[in-house]
């Protein structure tokens, strides 16, 4: 456990003790949120790598325009 994770963890100690549910809860569902991103990602990868090899080609192609930024 790194010393900021510690502290952070002393601090919360100092909570009353429905501070420290609140703040466990939050903790936990960040947590499963990042998780289920990561899963999310690892089960996409096939279809964006596809998605990249198609766009790649349609610019090798000349099928694409270039983006025009100006405030026009």
């Amino acid at each position: 456990m790194t010393t900021m994770l510690q502290q952070a963890f002393q601090a919360a100690s100092m909570l009353p003790e429905a501070e420290q549910d609140v703040l466990a809860s939050r903790l936990l569902a960040e947590l499963a949120s990042e998780d289920e991103f990561d899963a999310k990602i690892a089960s996409t990868g096939e279809k964006l790598a596809r998605l990249s090899r198609e766009a790649i080609a349609e610019f090798h192609a000349g099928k694409t325009l270039p983006l025009d930024f100006s405030d026009e």
